[in-house]
C-alpha cells in the first residue's frame, strides 16, 4: 500500500462505514483504531473509530498518523482535511429508508425520541448534506472517490469488492474482504 496516502471512510450515519472499515483491514489496509468505543448492538463488530478525529478542525496533529492507513471520518468532517496530504475516499452510501430506519431503531435503544424530526425532514436533510459532501469530495484536489453502495457490496459482494480493490490498483486481498461481510447484520431492509 501507499505509505503517504491516507485511506478515507466516510458517509452518513447508517451506511456501513464500520463494516467497510473491518474489510480493508482484512484487505491489508490498517486502520486508525483507538478501540475507545466499544462494539454495541448496533454495531455489533465494533465501530473502527479514531476518537480524535472528532476534533477537526482544531486537532489536525494526528493527520499525518493516519498515513498508510485507514481512518474513518464523519461526512461533516471531511471538509475539514488539511490540503498537505493525499486521501483515497471511500464514501459509503445507502437506500435512504434503510438508513433512517437503521437510525430510527439505534435512537429507541439509546432512548432518544426518533419523532423529535419526521421522517420526511430527516431524509431532505440528509439528502442535501449528502449532495454538500459529495461536492467537498469531488472538487478537492488531493481527494480521490470511490462511491461505494451498502445495498450493492451486500447483495453482490465480488462485484463490489472488485471496484474497491481497482481503486487500491489491485493490492487487496479481496477473498479476506468478502469473508469479513456479514449479510446477517443487514438488518433494515427496504
Amino acid at each position: 500500500m501507499d505509505r503517504e496516502t491516507i485511506t478515507v471512510v466516510t458517509g452518513l450515519p447508517r451506511t456501513g462505514t464500520s463494516m467497510m472499515m473491518k474489510m480493508l483491514d482484512a484487505g491489508g489496509i490498517p486502520p486508525l483504531t483507538d478501540k475507545i468505543r466499544k462494539p454495541n448492538e448496533d454495531n455489533p463488530k465494533g465501530y473502527y473509530e479514531y476518537e480524535r478525529v472528532k476534533k477537526l478542525p482544531d486537532d489536525i496533529d494526528w493527520v499525518s498518523l493516519a498515513k498508510g492507513k485507514a481512518v474513518k471520518v464523519l461526512a461533516e468532517l471531511v471538509k475539514h482535511l488539511p490540503d498537505t496530504h493525499r486521501y483515497k475516499v471511500i464514501f459509503m452510501e445507502r437506500n435512504l429508508d434503510e438508513m433512517l430506519e437503521s437510525q430510527r431503531k439505534m435512537l429507541i435503544r439509546r432512548g432518544k425520541d426518533p419523532d423529535e424530526v419526521s421522517d420526511s425532514e430527516l431524509k431532505e436533510m440528509f439528502i442535501q448534506y449528502r449532495n454538500m459532501v459529495r461536492d467537498h469530495v469531488e472538487s478537492h484536489p488531493t481527494m480521490e472517490v470511490l462511491y461505494v453502495g451498502y445495498n450493492e457490496l451486500l447483495l453482490d459482494p465480488e462485484v463490489s469488492v472488485k471496484k474497491i480493490d481497482s481503486f487500491f490498483d489491485g493490492k487487496l486481498d479481496t477473498e479476506k474482504m468478502i469473508s469479513v461481510i456479514d449479510p446477517e447484520l443487514y438488518r433494515n431492509r427496504a
